[in-house]
């Protein structure tokens, strides 16, 4: 087992690694197994605060440090992520249940954003824009937030608390990292030591393993961080988002979605059923952007299905250790009792299952189901697990409709053998993302990643980084004189 578990288990607070000080300890298990990963004293209140101060106190020196100079922490970052890909990739299959093939798809895409974070230090520019009035200069310059603090999820937890965390920094910010209950280590911790160890500054990074439970609104209500930056559920994004405008706080959330995979009459059908499998069955289904709704036209639907259906039966489920494994566990049994309900739910609606798969602790085999009700409130929600539902339609028209029949807006994907009709249909999509003969999982260094509706507020990833992380001042400058009425 990885040292990881007994080395990190702690806080990451002021630049010193200490025990919290709460009356109860966070259990990191093995979703797999169950076997105890770690134990971690949670952090209280007082210790958000502390975490918040040692990152306001840090940030000014780090913001007035020479970007090219901030710059070296993440190449090196990013060399010790390398060296220690094979610690990285133990240590995710053991926490999250994710398999080999999820541990190198999380650390390749780590990478990549890495390597925009070392660009990004440099990317603020500022403007000088003309003025009405004689002899001004109005500068507008690009300015740090200040502090940034960071929730991020258990599905990809080093990513995605990488994609924020050494953005906000590089553009030179404070932060602190609240990383999931469930993936404290490779969410939270584990990026605190790749980054000291880069030669990140004490007090500018801090992690905070707590629970709400335990501390409330005290990590989103606190008044020093300017921006909450949040990867989960849509309720709990809500919740962030009031209580962000309650503080004037800026809120950037990425939330859930019920992203839907269409393939079209005239699609390469055994490319779609490739693409839609792993759309929907990627780390267990616990993907925001996966395709819960795989929506196939009448003339193709028959072919689809029976490839879809032989395909999903080849997944092997088991240990994710075992490089052949493709499904692992979900990520705690509360889950895998969810999406068993999910199940139950869909054939008590009078839906048939092609492939029903059986749960046993956190294994949940993958289901396909068919026949579900129009009205059913499955197609419109979020299902995080390995369920499928096959949806059927007649023609383009009912197909965009279906597809945009959610709250939700995140990502989806259309298959026909036409790329610009297949452009048109992604334009009548009210989503963020979306994607023309591929998949609906996908994540780009320097495109905007982000959802409509109830799947997020704002955007991550290349330029939209500086308006996430940075705002904007502006200094007037008089050359001359100006003339005032009295």
């Amino acid at each position: 087992m990885s040292s990881y578990f007994t080395d990190l288990a702690q806080q990451y607070i002021d630049g010193e690694w200490r025990p919290g000080t709460g009356s109860w300890d966070i259990i990191d298990f093995n979703p797999y197994d169950n076997e105890k990963l770690a134990s971690i004293t949670i952090a209280t209140a007082d210790e958000v605060d502390a975490a918040y101060r040692a990152a306001e106190r840090a940030q000014k020196q780090w913001a007035a440090t020479n970007p090219y100079a901030r710059r070296g922490v993440f190449e090196k970052a990013l060399r010790l992520i390398e060296e220690r890909e094979d610690e990285i990739s133990e240590a995710i299959v053991a926490e999250l249940g994710g398999t080999r093939l999820k541990a190198a798809f999380e650390l390749h895409l780590a990478k990549e954003f890495l390597r925009e974070a070392v660009h990004l230090a440099l990317r603020p520019e500022g403007r000088i824009i003309p003025s009405p009035v004689d002899g001004k200069e109005n500068r507008v310059y690009r300015v740090p937030v200040g502090v940034v603090g960071v929730i991020s999820p258990f599905n990809f937890p080093f990513l995605l608390s990488l994609k924020s965390v050494a953005p906000a920094l590089a553009l030179g910010n404070g932060v602190v990292l609240k990383p999931h209950q469930n993936t404290p280590i490779v969410g939270g911790t584990l990026v605190a030591k790749i980054l000291e160890d880069a030669g990140l500054p004490g007090g500018l990074l801090n992690v905070v393993v707590t629970d709400i439970a335990e501390i409330g609104d005290a990590f989103i209500e606190h008044p020093v961080p300017k921006v909450i930056s949040f990867t989960g559920s849509d309720q709990v994004g809500r919740h962030v988002a009031t209580v962000c405008a309650a503080n004037f706080k800026r809120s950037v959330l990425e939330l859930g979605g019920n992203s839907a995979l269409v393939v079209l009459d005239d699609a390469d059908v055994d490319y779609a059923v490739d693409a839609a499998v792993f759309s929907r069955y990627v780390h267990q289904g616990q993907v925001c952007m996966a395709a819960n709704r795989v929506l196939v036209d009448r003339s193709v639907a028959d072919e689809f299905t029976e490839k879809f259906v032989a395909k999903v039966k080849t997944l092997k489920v088991g240990d994710p250790r075992d490089p052949s494994t493709v499904i692992g566990p979900v990520i705690n049994s509360s889950q895998a009792d969810a999406v068993s309900g999910v199940v139950e739910q869909a054939l008590a609606e009078g839906a048939t299952a092609l492939v029903r798969g059986s749960v046993t602790d956190n294994l949940v085999e993958p289901s396909v189901l068919t026949g579900l009700p129009a009205d059913s409130a499955l197609l419109r929600q979020e299902v995080f697990g390995p369920v499928a539902f096959l949806v059927p339609f007649d023609g383009e028209e009912e197909a965009v409709r279906l597809v945009n029949d959610t709250p939700y807006g995140l990502s989806g994907a259309v298959h026909t053998g036409n790329v610009e009709r297949g452009v048109n249909f992604a334009k009548q999509i009210d989503t963020g993302m979306f994607h023309v003969n591929d998949g609906t999982v996908h994540d780009e260094p320097i495109v905007p990643f982000g959802g409509e509706k109830h799947s997020g507020l704002g955007r991550l990833n290349g330029d939209t980084m500086l308006d996430a992380f940075t705002t904007q001042k502006w200094i007037s400058v008089q050359h001359g004189r100006s003339g005032f009425p009295f």
